[in-house]
């Protein structure tokens, strides 16, 4: 089959489509014909060996997928046909991938391949930031940096459809703003002057936080007592510091999401996340944003756009 492998630690540009051997599932995974797969800013990371997981080279990378089964254990409650998404970790930019039973997820009739390659980790992250660590009340008011971006967009949707009120989404540019409306924010500001632009209409509940950097002081400044700031990653390249008197005198806190290393350590715990968010992807509340989309061959371009932050919604391989 054909497979996107990283041969060298020399960047995007660096990564070689070659033929490598099917994979063969072993006890507890299933055997996926891949549709689409995810591109996310870890596997950037893996092609210049930067990422905590550091596989030995050559590799496939690729964690997220979605695809048709081929083969499933019995008694697993999937049987070939079946579409699905599946979290795999690695070898999910090939023709075929396997996943563990538990961590391949059916998908609702209406969730394309290229969508359902879109959910379990910006979706999930975003469910895990607002609901479980952020402990969003219904009515409560969110603020989310990059909203134009893959997990921006999934943030929007799901403090939505987990009760949220206004929702406000941080943009560079006018033209992302309109990516987050259509993502179902309620208003964009522009990232150069967001503090003032969102303090007119009122302080906020939660900031939902994927870029750091020199905008997290005044993100605080956005908050409301008794406010949470959700602090995801740090796309901006800086990781920001805070003066802790600014959490005492406001009342506010500074909350960690690190979805990965929580849900690896817990098994059975997306699935616990697939089945809260499956009935709103079933509804439509939940569609992610299928953003530029490249075939198997342009990897390297694919990878590039989130090296340059060049993306809205997900980036995608169709395959």
């Amino acid at each position: 089959m054909r497979a996107i492998q990283i041969t060298s630690l020399d960047g995007p540009d660096a990564v070689e489509l070659l033929d490598v051997p099917d994979p063969a599932p072993a006890d507890g995974q299933v055997l996926i014909r891949v549709h689409a797969a995810g591109v996310a800013f870890p596997e950037v990371l893996q092609s210049r060996g930067l990422y905590q997981m550091k596989p030995d080279l050559p590799f496939t990378p690729g964690a997220e997928i979605a695809g048709e089964v081929l083969s499933a254990p019995e008694g697993s409650g999937l049987v070939a046909g079946d579409r699905v998404a599946a979290l795999c970790l690695l070898g999910g930019f090939a023709e075929q991938a396997v996943a563990p039973v538990t961590e391949t997820f059916k998908l609702p009739a209406n969730v394309s391949y290229e969508q359902g390659a879109s959910i379990i980790f910006n979706y999930g992250t975003a469910y895990f930031a607002l609901v479980e660590r952020g402990k969003l009340e219904p009515g409560e008011s969110v603020l989310i940096q990059g909203a134009a971006g893959g997990i921006g967009t999934a943030a929007i949707q799901v403090a939505k459809a987990f009760g949220a009120g206004r929702v406000v989404a941080v943009t560079s540019t006018p033209e992302k703003g309109a990516v987050a409306l259509e993502a179902g924010a309620d208003e964009f500001v522009l990232a150069d002057s967001f503090k003032e632009a969102t303090l007119a209409g009122g302080k906020v509940d939660i900031v939902v936080d994927p870029v750091g950097g020199d905008r997290f002081t005044d993100s605080l400044r956005c908050l409301k007592d008794d406010g949470r700031l959700l602090v995801i990653g740090f796309t901006a390249g800086e990781i920001p510091t805070v003066k802790v008197n600014r959490l005492l005198l406001n009342n506010v806190s500074v909350v960690g999401v690190g979805w990965g290393a929580y849900v690896l350590q817990r098994p059975g715990h997306i699935a616990t996340e697939w089945a809260a968010l499956e009935p709103h992807l079933a509804s439509g509340a939940l569609r992610p944003v299928v953003g530029p989309t490249f075939p198997l061959a342009e990897a390297s371009a694919a990878l590039l756009t989130l090296d340059e932050r060049r993306a809205t919604g997900k980036v995608l391989l169709t395959i």
